[in-house]
């Protein structure tokens, strides 16, 4: 089914707790064992999170874990403060105590919260939830869904497997689970109704899946991408692609035939093809005759523009990890430039590099910043991928104008805080340094960033 969105509470302040708290939850459905989860409030994912853009709120996280914890707003331009980094930007929570984030949402759209503590196994133990900022006028669809899609490492009596952090696994694509579900549990279909417009809210929070969704029989066309509107455009091949902790909306024209099926399929990995759901059409007529023509456009955010002329030019390179040869990426500067088939599994757990600099772990104090910039500059990142392996990286506290993708332009004005890049790609960006604080920047696959791929960008 799909997530009945919960309607955001009226005539009080934007006030709301949420507790971290060990649950259990029926993933793969109702037929099968209920598994053992860390969850918000007790369900997975945690629960829905409205808010108003530009309206002040206040978010009490409860930590009755048995371990420190704390909560990313991820992609929402917020205070440093308020960024949930242990350590960097704050204490971490303890067991048995809260933290109060308190923060106004400058942009509307598609977000979501989860922590950055211990972040590889909290994250896959169920820790995550869906933000929606909503818009100042309400956006014309029929319908406004979301679907949070996780991937999950079950062993055969439905448990979450160990081995999280696993040496190896961190080095090449990360912790891959083999239950893929859709807001919480595996899904058979979602119920359609021919004619609808629907507004198709995706989001990724998985530890490190790639997906690339196709739709049977339908066209989207993304009008978001990570909470930032962008020109409607149909995605390339009619594939929708999505890594970890990227957000994409999309506007779904619903012109199947009643009564009729039409699978979404993740084809992302060559030759592990499966279906996500299936769009269910009930047996009534489509609710309009002639369907919409003007394509669905949202309004634009606040983001300030940078200026290209006069920004300051930086590149970051990733390195590291195992190349397909099974042989170990030599990272320049770190250990002398060395080869780290050392490091691995000698408890340093460094398997990759920004500049021949690793960052390991979550965040903790004294984080040295890689670049400085004075507030109010404009910034270009030439970010290179010198490795074989797919990386979403990711900046807090900012948006970035993608510019190009190995050296071609990228269409349709796209604003994104986690770019994904494929193997050697070279992905120019740009932004404002206009949020001041120490900011990460890290790849969320999430083993990826545990293990060195993470460094610190400081807005002075």
């Amino acid at each position: 089914m799909a997530w009945r969105q919960r309607p955001a509470w009226a005539n009080t302040p934007a006030e709301r707790r949420i507790v971290a708290v060990p649950a259990r939850a029926r993933l793969a459905g109702a037929d099968h064992p209920a598994t053992d989860v860390w969850s918000y409030d007790g369900m997975v994912p945690g629960p829905l999170v409205r808010l108003r853009q530009g309206e002040p709120a206040r978010l009490i996280i409860e930590n009755r874990l048995n371990q420190e914890t704390t909560v990313h707003w991820h992609g929402i331009r917020l205070p440093n403060p308020m960024d949930g980094v242990p350590g960097l930007t704050q204490p971490p929570i303890k067991p048995g105590e809260s933290f109060a984030y308190e923060f106004t949402p400058s942009d509307a759209g598609t977000f979501w919260y989860h922590p950055h503590a211990n972040s590889l196994e909290q994250l896959g133990r169920g820790l995550a939830g869906a933000v929606i900022v909503e818009e100042r006028e309400p956006v014309a669809v029929d319908r406004d869904l979301l679907w949070l899609l996780a991937d999950w490492r079950l062993n055969a009596q439905g448990e979450i497997a160990a081995g999280f952090g696993n040496r190896m696994e961190a080095a090449m694509s990360g912790r891959v689970g083999n239950t893929v579900t859709l807001n919480g549990s595996v899904s058979k279909e979602v119920p359609m109704r021919a004619g609808e417009r629907v507004r198709l809210r995706l989001v990724n929070g998985s530890l490190a899946r790639i997906m690339a969704l196709r739709f049977e029989g339908h066209r989207p066309v993304v009008v978001a991408v990570d909470g930032q509107p962008c020109e409607p455009h149909e995605p390339k091949g009619g594939r929708i692609l999505l890594g970890p902790a990227m957000r994409i909306d999309v506007a779904l024209d619903l012109q199947g035939e009643p009564g009729r099926r039409y699978r979404v399929v993740d084809d992302f990995y060559e030759g592990l093809a499966y279906w996500v759901t299936e769009l269910a059409y009930d047996e009534r007529p489509p609710i309009r005759t002639h369907p919409l023509e003007t394509p669905l456009s949202l309004p634009r955010n606040p983001l300030p523009e940078p200026d290209l002329a006069d920004a300051e030019r930086h590149e970051l390179t990733l390195q590291g990890g195992m190349m397909g040869g099974g042989g170990m990426a030599g990272m320049g500067g770190m250990m002398g430039g060395g080869m780290m088939g050392g490091m691995m599994g000698m408890g340093g757990g460094a398997a990759w590099a920004i500049n021949g600099m690793s960052m390991t772990g979550d965040g903790h104090a004294g984080m040295e910043p890689a670049l400085t910039f004075l507030r109010g500059r404009s910034v270009v990142l030439k970010l290179r991928n010198e490795t074989a392996w797919w990386h979403p990286m990711h900046l807090h506290g900012h948006s970035m104008l993608v510019l190009s993708r190995n050296g071609a332009s990228v269409p349709h004005r796209q604003w994104q805080d986690t770019v994904l890049m494929a193997p050697r790609d070279t992905v120019e960006v740009a932004f404002v340094a206009d949020n001041p604080g120490d900011w990460m920047l890290h790849c969320h696959v999430m083993d990826h960033q545990m293990s060195g791929l993470m460094t610190v960008l400081r807005v002075a």
